[in-house]
């Protein structure tokens, strides 16, 4: 019997560990559990007119108003002694908690490929210094990183992408974002932050080109595209001395998806 419980608590562990295998698990876009501003009111989005920013930009606003409502009813019944409305309150409030909700808006995606790395912005290095502290606090935890914190680095990035577009960090944050994104196994997502990094950069010396591949490769299963991307990595980023694995890594996807394509014609 023991060994019946010591099994199903290692099959929970990993679980916990490994996580959603699909190509895209949407932790990522997961909104931070910390309330990091105050929402102010909007009026109705005009349906015909509309966006999906304008769509995104009402839910996140209907979802502060409930929040606040229901903490303004919890703190009403305290005053008030009514336990069990209370309680109802209470329990609302939890299963709040408990609903995923997402951020929709993929920055890098409404931003475009056509943004240039260009000024240094005081304001936009400090977003990115402190983007970077966030990570650095997520830590290696003894089940894997502090995702809340990640999710809050992701947002500052995010935030400088949209404010400083012209900041010479842009391309960074989108790099940075890309590896937060694959962390999270949202592959799909992670990949425009890549492409955005040497998009916005040609000249980025983060191996964008390689991770870009690699996920075209690997988790896409766009061969095609990944062979081509390898292929130019390899002359762009693998230059660097810092990428020889990167590098090496390539030429053997090289070998393997030229033979490949040269099996299927």
């Amino acid at each position: 019997m023991a060994r019946i419980v010591l099994t199903a608590v290692v099959i929970v562990l990993l679980n916990v560990l490994v996580g959603c295998q699909g190509i895209d698990s949407g932790r990522g876009q997961l909104m931070p559990s910390r309330t990091m501003t105050s929402v102010g009111s909007a009026g109705a989005v005009n349906i015909a007119k509309a966006g999906e920013t304008d769509f995104v930009e009402q839910i996140v606003v209907n979802r502060q108003a409930y929040r606040q409502g229901l903490e303004l009813l919890v703190k009403y019944y305290t005053k008030t002694g009514n336990n069990m409305k209370f309680k109802w309150a209470k329990e609302e409030l939890a299963a709040l908690d408990s609903i995923p909700q997402y951020k929709y808006i993929v920055e890098a995606e409404t931003a475009g490929p056509n943004l240039r790395a260009s000024i240094s912005i005081p304001e936009a290095d400090d977003l990115y210094m402190d983007a970077l502290e966030l990570e650095k606090d997520a830590g290696v935890l003894i089940f894997g990183k502090n995702n809340d914190l990640l999710r809050l680095a992701l947002d500052k990035y995010d935030r400088l992408i949209k404010n400083y577009p012209s900041s010479d960090k842009i391309d960074d944050a989108a790099y940075k974002s890309g590896e937060i994104y694959e962390y999270f196994q949202d592959y799909s997502i992670a990949l425009v932050y890549y492409e955005r990094a040497y998009q916005w950069d040609p000249d980025t010396t983060h191996p964008a080109k390689f991770r870009s591949a690699r996920i075209l490769d690997k988790r896409l299963h766009r061969y095609a595209e990944a062979l081509e991307l390898y292929r130019q990595a390899i002359k762009t980023e693998g230059k660097y001395g810092k990428y020889r694995m990167w590098k090496e890594f390539a030429e053997e996807r090289i070998k393997v998806l030229y033979k490949t394509e040269g099996e299927n014609e």
